[in-house]
């Protein structure tokens, strides 16, 4: 039975977004932030450690460790980082480890696009055929939502927060993606959808989420099996075998962990959805209106699909004590449902949206280039004293380069701002064109205008720099029981210093320790205090004991 469709859809709406434009967003988006910084304080520097004690035999392949502390979770991000390190030794280990995850990125907006256009593309997803013609031809309009899919996903602040680490998270986004796009694509592309499915899953647990993958594999054989294509239906037995393999590849690598954590309340439930608010802005609001202008649609595929994948890693979230890595999984489809509000939407919420979106982003652009004029003209001076006062130590420097790519990009956004409100657009995506480059031009300037600052205070560097004025020569190894295991990281590669975090201070064979106090604190039995040393960032007698047998 075929049921009437809320989306109407004219020629002209269909019109798809200008690849050179298209491209050019991607490249704004994922490349800041992959040059010329160090890895930031935590996850992020955590599993370059991870990376980089393989790539440099500090620890096995099968094992990454770092000061002795194995890695939880599967070991295949890891790999990843230290293959890059191995083949290209010619650049900064941390640069090296940064780009396969920067192609982890684009290959996640690549599947999003796909998936999208080929939901689109099934006969319940189609717009309203009106009674002279003129509606929106399936191709042009799958474009057009596939478009939209991608920007509600770049305009994500989740994805902004998280997407250009080099964590397992990324890979596991990448499968999760291509998990959706095997499923979508399964009507139209049977042999390419086989292959994402039996890649996708393994690749998931392999990466942490074993559990994730396992109720991706029973849906999504479910799914496949109430289909009324026969390419679909036929996908069922590759979707099991690729759960099958996620199996083995998590008992393989000792990847299943008991991470359960629900603590019951009502503070809980309103800081799950504080959390769900902002993280999911702004495709959360547009998928909500999906589901509601689409409800009679529910069990087609181009809503049934993208809801079930959303809904396991939002489960997941909520079970871990509101897993914010958990919950990045929920924006590719997130995203695909956000795009099937697009063609619904009235026109006063979408200038809502747009003027929300200039207001914004402008703002936050001047406060960028407010804080760079006093970094770089010491006017208004309170604005620099700001910085230095957060950041103590800091200096500020000029890079050339850096200034022309942030004016460029804000010169972007003016362009941007006057094409979207000097007239009405028809296109579909319309309506996310602002918020997308509004997320990319934050980001953009953050990584250009505002680095050195952030990289001086979100790196170990300086503490680092700091230590070796103190450690002594001759030093055989630092014991640093219970720290954390970005400092771990950063003393193993930025210090060069054998490390142990595994044996508390009265076993460990090291002849000196590190420990982090947040007050006046006695040294340990056995131990005496040779410096107190202070990361920028830290204040009043908070810092690091270096100590002594």
């Amino acid at each position: 039975m075929n049921l009437p469709t809320p989306a109407i859809v004219a020629e002209r709406g269909a019109q798809r977004l200008p690849r050179l434009a298209l491209l050019l967003l991607g490249a704004a988006y994922v490349l800041p932030g992959v040059f010329g910084r160090d890895p930031w304080r935590n996850a992020d520097l955590t599993a370059f450690g991870f990376m980089a004690s393989i790539a440099q035999g500090h620890a096995p392949w099968w094992q990454p460790a770092i000061g002795g502390i194995p890695a939880d979770g599967g070991p295949l991000p890891f790999w990843l980082g230290a293959l890059a390190i191995k083949v290209l030794p010619f650049l900064d280990p941390a640069l090296a480890a940064r780009l396969p995850f920067a192609l982890v990125l684009l290959g996640v907006f690549v599947l999003v696009w796909y998936s999208s256009f080929h939901l689109a593309r099934t006969e319940a997803a189609q717009p309203v055929a009106f009674a002279f013609g003129g509606e929106a031809q399936t191709t042009d309009y799958a474009r057009a939502m596939a478009d939209g899919a991608l920007l509600a996903l770049m305009a994500s602040l989740g994805l902004l927060m998280l997407g250009h680490e080099t964590t397992p998270e990324l890979l596991q986004l990448l499968a999760c993606s291509a998990y959706l796009y095997g499923l979508a694509a399964a009507p139209f592309r049977a042999v390419k959808s086989r292959v994402a499915v039996l890649l996708s899953l393994p690749m998931l647990a392999a990466s942490g989420a074993p559990a994730v993958a396992m109720l991706f594999a029973g849906l999504g054989a479910w799914l496949c099996q109430r289909s009324s294509y026969d390419d679909v239906r036929g996908l069922t037995m590759w979707v099991l075998v690729a759960g099958l393999l996620g199996a083995l590849s998590a008992w393989t690598f000792d990847a299943w962990a008991w991470r359960v954590h629900v603590p019951f309340g009502a503070d809980y439930v309103l800081q799950q959805l504080s959390q769900f608010s902002w993280f999911c802005w702004p495709a959360w609001p547009l998928a909500f209106w999906t589901l509601w202008r689409w409800r009679q649609h529910w069990p087609r595929r181009h809503i049934l699909l993208p809801l079930i994948v959303f809904t396991v890693p939002l489960v997941a979230s909520v079970a871990m004590n509101g897993s914010d890595r958990a919950l990045l999984l929920t924006l590719p489809p997130l995203a695909v449902l956000a795009a099937f509000a697009l063609p619904t939407l009235k026109r006063s919420f979408a200038a809502a949206v747009d003027w929300f979106s200039v207001f914004f982003f402008s703002a936050v652009a001047l406060f960028f280039w407010a804080y760079y004029l006093s970094m770089q003209q010491g006017w208004p001076p309170k604005l620099l004293a700001n910085l230095q006062r957060l950041a103590q130590g800091f200096q500020p420097s000029f890079h050339p380069l850096a200034l022309l790519i942030a004016a460029l990009a804000t010169l972007a956004w003016l362009a941007l701002v006057r094409w979207r409100t000097a007239r009405h657009q028809h296109a579909l995506w319309k309506s996310l064109a602002l918020p997308a480059g509004g997320v990319t031009l934050a980001w953009l300037l953050a990584m250009t205008l505002m680095l050195p600052p952030l990289d001086y205070a979100r790196s170990n560097r300086a503490l680092v720099e700091r230590l070796k004025t103190q450690v002594p020569a001759g030093m055989n190894c630092l014991a640093v029981p219970g720290q954390a295991m970005s400092l771990i990281a950063s003393l193993e590669f930025q210090g060069g210093w054998r490390v142990d975090g595994r044996l508390p201070l009265s076993h460990t064979k090291c002849n000196h320790a590190l420990r982090y106090v947040q007050g006046q604190e006695a040294s340990p039995a056995g131990w005496r205090l040779i410096a107190l040393v202070k990361r920028p960032t830290d204040r009043g007698d908070q810092g690091y004991q270096l100590l002594a047998r």
